[in-house]
């Protein structure tokens, strides 16, 4: 990863190492280069470029939004994304080169969003459709980086366009389609202007949601949110064919690609992928994939292709045996928690929504996965023997798996009224502390058979936010949205210390030597406080906006890590108060982020469901 220039940044940028988050909700953002080794997927506001074979990943950084699109050159010497800004600002278009991985140019003409790009099949030229509040379509001249001549994608009288493909043979031809509009472009270059030809479906009226060009621009095929196929011919703009006549493809046809054979393979919206014979669409073989299809892309000739979902997964599948495998996912909603088991720097676990996760670093693939349907996991913790993942629930429950093979061993029902919103455990194993949305701290024995509350902690009035536990196991402290952080004898269950201050403190950590604690929260300070008496040391600025959300210390209390609502990931030096490195990378709010045991690297999570591995930088 590039150096890149930040306001907070003192030092060198991170190195970005690895990604594990995917596609998600991107329409047609999984792409198989030409060279056939190389699949692309846009991720936030990166694009990441992975080797099929070595899993390595490289990203190009340069939109400052998530990035909506993109395509590959016919070639593969072009990559062209574009993003989504905010509604009346510019949304920028950048060309990348492939080869070398660097940005070649910005273009910048849409206003909110860029729906899709084309590039014609020579390079001459780059199509580009502007979003729901822009509604133009300009053409772009590849080697002079700039617009050609634009116009409005779609009459006055008919929806939005969403999709635009170019010609497979022509240059000066492109397809525009969307919410009962399809339209067939030519480009008039000694004019500079684009004229629009309107193609008629008779009595159909339907909402286009892909477009396949055929290889001799004879005739282009169209899929729809109805469920089918619409074949129109290039030439007299009319409707040929359409097909299956029986609905079979329900949340409808989502993506589609054309094969030499005559045959299709179909994407729909509730998971399936089939391969059709003809134009009745006969289904001769499919496959069920978790979630919606929102990509195919062929590798080579056909031989093998890959499925991108909504669901955040990528499947290969070989043609001739029409099986799927699965070859990467990540969670598709904000991920809460992230933790390391003790010691060991390999593995993580992390929590999303109703599942939860462990990731193996080195090849950055997904070992486990919990599924509690109907209900929203908060934090995790794994048990200091490594017996046990244990986690906090929002139906106020507290469940506890097998870290080998993800089996429930107890549940603590109504441990919290409110949900449970943080939890720890002591280090010899033998008690969980948990916090609650209505501001409780519980203490629980837990043996083999049993787990018994043993102490109600009442001291805060909003939910607990995160809860850390001393070597010795005598004391912890809690962190709340309410304004304090409490320090507890959990021997003798009583308030040792607590510290105030006017913010919802979202973290707290303690210094490895336990003499002090450092805390953060909405106010955007980093707060060090003195354990003995609970006065406040030193604040300092943590952000230039928004809340900071996670922070972790190392073993050696010299460093610590925060992240929050800034999309900086920031090492600090501890004495200095100081950042020393800023991490880019994010397009979510980080919402925890952990140091690994061996200080290899740091693994941050976010809202947007991402998680990014950084190489932890050495400092020697």
């Amino acid at each position: 990863k590039e150096e890149q220039e930040t306001p907070e940044r003192t030092g060198v940028s991170f190195r970005n190492l690895s990604l594990l988050s995917l596609i998600g909700h991107v329409p047609f953002g999984l792409i198989c280069h030409p060279n056939k080794q190389h699949i692309l997927y846009p991720l936030g506001c990166t694009v990441v470029v992975q080797d099929l074979d070595s899993k390595k990943q490289v990203f190009l950084h340069g939109h400052t939004n998530n990035v909506s699109c993109v395509v590959v050159s016919r070639d593969g010497v072009y990559v062209a994304s574009g993003e989504v800004a905010f509604m009346g600002f510019t949304a920028d278009i950048i060309l990348w080169h492939f080869q070398r991985k660097e940005l070649l140019a910005r273009l910048s003409l849409h206003k909110g969003r860029v729906e899709g790009l084309a590039f014609s099949p020579n390079n001459l030229y780059l199509i580009s459709l502007g979003g729901q509040d822009d509604g133009s379509v300009v053409v772009w001249h590849v080697d002079q980086r700039e617009a050609i001549c634009g116009s409005p994608a779609s009459a006055q009288n008919s929806g939005n366009a969403t999709v635009v493909v170019c010609s497979s043979c022509r240059d000066e031809m492109f397809v525009t389609a969307g919410n009962n509009t399809i339209r067939v472009w030519e480009l008039d270059l000694p004019n500079r202007k684009i004229r629009p030809a309107e193609c008629r479906t008779g009595h159909l009226r339907r909402v286009v949601t892909c477009v396949k060009m055929a290889d001799d621009d004879s005739y282009f095929y169209i899929g729809t949110s109805s469920g089918d196929v619409l074949k129109m011919n290039t030439n007299n703009k009319l409707m040929t064919d359409f097909g299956p006549q029986k609905k079979m493809f329900s949340l409808g046809v989502t993506t589609l690609v054309l094969l030499k054979t005559g045959n299709s393979i179909v994407g729909t919206g509730e998971g399936i992928v089939a391969l059709c014979k003809g134009s009745d669409y006969r289904v001769m073989k499919k496959i069920q994939v978790q979630g919606g299809v929102t990509s195919l892309t062929c590798r080579g000739q056909g031989h093998q292709f890959f499925i991108g979902t909504n669901k955040c997964q990528i499947y290969r599948v070989n043609y001739t045996e029409f099986k799927e495998e699965l070859i990467a996912a990540c969670h598709n909603e904000a991920v809460h928690d992230i933790v390391f088991p003790f010691g060991i720097s390999d593995l993580f676990a992390t929590c999303s929504g109703n599942d939860i996760r462990v990731w193996h670093t080195p090849e950055n693939r997904e070992l486990l996965r919990i599924v509690i349907p109907n209900v929203i996991c908060h934090a995790i913790e794994i048990m200091r023997d490594g017996k046990s993942i244990i986690s906090a629930w929002d139906d106020g429950t507290i469940r506890a798996f097998t870290p080998e093979t993800g089996q429930p061993m107890y549940v603590v029902n109504h441990a919290h009224s409110l949900g449970v919103t943080a939890i720890a455990a002591t280090n010899d194993c033998k008690w969980i502390i948990s916090g609650g949305g209505e501001g409780q701290v519980r203490v629980w024995e837990i043996r083999e058979m049993t787990q018994k509350l043993v102490e109600v902690l009442k001291e805060h009035v909003s939910a607990v936010s995160c809860i850390k536990v001393k070597k010795d196991d005598r004391e912890c402290v809690t962190a709340s949205l309410d304004g304090t952080c409490i320090i507890w004898d959990i021997v003798r269950f009583v308030r040792k210390q607590m510290f105030l201050a006017n913010t919802l403190f979202k973290c707290v950590c303690y210094h490895p030597e336990e003499y002090q604690v450092i805390t953060s929260g909405t106010d955007r300070k980093i707060g060090y406080w003195e354990v003995f008496d609970g006065s406040v040391i030193r604040e300092v600025e943590g952000s230039a906006s928004g809340s900071i959300n996670g922070m972790d210390i190392t073993s050696d209390g010299a460093f610590f890590v925060t992240g929050g609502d800034d999309h900086l990931v920031k090492l600090w030096d501890y004495k200095g108060g100081a950042v020393t490195h800023v991490g880019v990378g994010h397009s979510g709010n980080i919402t925890r982020l952990k140091i690994c045991p061996g200080k290899k690297n740091i693994v941050s999570v976010s809202a947007d469901g991402a998680i990014l591995i950084w190489k932890y930088p050495d400092l020697h």
